[in-house]
């Protein structure tokens, strides 16, 4: 399965500072961050998939207001994060 225990404490262990971190906002926008990429390519592969597509916009949806919140929080952090999982800026 591509969300192992350890490939999340990896993803936390990276983006959060620390594998047993995984409320921080950065460890949670690099995990959506990466599975957004995985369903991305499901769906390249399975275009009439719509519970699959339902599912990817709704995790865009968490992605995108956890942004908002620490864009709004600490402005710094967030573009640390935009930069290190190489996202377009968002909150304008």
């Amino acid at each position: 399965m591509y969300l192992s225990k350890e490939y999340k404490e990896g993803i936390f262990a990276e983006f959060a500072g620390n594998a047993k971190n995984t409320g921080s906002t950065e460890g949670q926008v690099a995990l959506f961050t990466k599975r957004i990429a995985h369903l991305t390519e499901h769906l390249k592969k399975n275009r009439k998939d719509f519970s699959t597509q339902l599912a990817l916009q709704k995790l865009v949806g968490k992605r995108r207001s956890l942004l908002s919140y620490l864009y709004k929080k600490d402005i710094e952090r967030y573009r640390a994060i935009i930069k290190a999982l190489e996202l377009r800026d968002i909150i304008k």
